[in-house]
């Protein structure tokens, strides 16, 4: 199998960093709402920034052999899930839940249906 070599970023971004290395498939830079190219750093905080302010977030629910973690697209938040179920939805057929921690506080995420890892995340308990 071949494996794509990362290619070095070269360009420098709105968020004042240059490109993050990325694959031939991808860029190396998210897009904010205003349309700004950050690096994936920054997206990280980003998303931590609006986890803090707002209380929900969307990331990805990602299995990695026997774990479960809950991640944003570039991979530059990543937390651990303390705990999955999967359970039963009208529509979508299967829904899972996780809970995982951040910064303190229990946050939820579900999924919906099999055909996708786009998880809808809350804050549900501050410490």
């Amino acid at each position: 199998m071949k494996t794509d070599t990362l290619i070095k970023g070269t360009e420098i971004l709105e968020c004042g960093h240059m490109e993050s290395n990325h694959s031939s498939i991808t860029r190396g830079y998210g897009v904010d709402s205003d349309g700004k190219r950050q690096c994936y750093e920054c997206c990280g905080e980003a998303d931590r920034r609006g986890m803090r302010q707002t209380g929900r977030v969307t990331l990805y629910l990602i299995k990695d052999g026997y774990r479960w973690h809950v991640s944003n697209w570039p991979g530059s938040l990543k937390l651990a899930a303390r705990g999955v179920t999967v359970g039963r939805h009208n529509i979508a057929r299967t829904r899972l839940d996780a809970w995982f921690t951040f910064e303190g506080d229990t946050w939820h995420a579900i999924q919906y249906g099999e055909n996708t890892q786009i998880a809808h995340c809350k804050r549900i308990k501050s410490s």
